[in-house]
């Protein structure tokens, strides 16, 4: 079993920006480049009600230090 539970990405979202990222800029669409001190920038690239699943979720907490319990 996966340690990483399926989330939607608004959630996902709230849970980078309580660690620390904050929104550089964004386009009229669902993308978002995401920066925090320290770490390469993040494109965000999801809807908000969009499910992303434990896989999706390892890849993302690689990037951006993010872990379980920030969820």
């Amino acid at each position: 079993m996966s340690r990483w539970p399926s989330k939607k990405a608004r959630e996902v979202l709230a849970a980078l920006l309580r660690i620390g990222w904050g929104v550089k800029r964004e386009t009229a669409s669902s993308h978002k480049v995401l920066s925090r001190p320290g770490w390469r920038d993040y494109t965000w690239a999801f809807h908000d009600a969009e499910e992303i699943g434990p896989r999706m979720l390892a890849r993302i907490a690689k990037d951006t230090g993010l872990t379980p319990e920030d969820l």
